[in-house]
């Protein structure tokens, strides 16, 4: 069941705020909490699971962190959602056997109508889409601080 829960708002945020401001340079996770105010113990199981989706690559070392795995326009916010839904599907109330006629008929039904729909909205959404939005928004992106044209 599709749910907007903090795990899944961080999980955007930091996927989004990491293709706003690294640039092709990993980001380390305190840069994020810096910027996002997500709480670390959120952040790190979100990262690893969007390293194993394919999301994210995870880079090691003292100057490592994290970068996307592919280009920003190809990650959807849809498939950052369905990372995080699996993490946190204990059960989905639409598949319980107990339930009336109306629930199983008509309830439920709809609600599974209803979450395709949004799906399908949240699939067209890139993390693209959402730095542009970022930007025409005014957010000021960090990429700028950390070229270095040294030569």
């Amino acid at each position: 069941m599709l749910k907007l829960s903090k795990k899944m708002l961080f999980a955007i945020e930091a996927v989004v705020d990491i293709a706003y401001h690294a640039g092709s340079l990993p980001v380390q996770n305190r840069e994020i909490t810096r910027r996002q105010g997500i709480p670390r113990r959120y952040l790190e199981q979100v990262l690893q699971h969007l390293v194993r989706a394919g999301i994210l690559i995870g880079v090691r070392g003292p100057r490592g962190g994290y970068r996307l795995a592919r280009e920003r326009r190809r990650i959807s916010v849809g498939e950052i959602s369905r990372v995080v839904r699996n993490m946190e599907t204990a059960g989905n109330p639409i598949e319980e056997e107990a339930g009336s006629a109306i629930g199983h008929k008509v309830v439920r039904p709809l609600w599974q109508e209803l979450e395709n729909e949004v799906m399908e909205r949240l699939n067209t959404i890139t993390v693209e889409d959402l730095c542009l939005l970022a930007h025409q928004k005014g957010i000021e992106s960090e990429i700028h601080q950390k070229l270095d044209f040294t030569i």
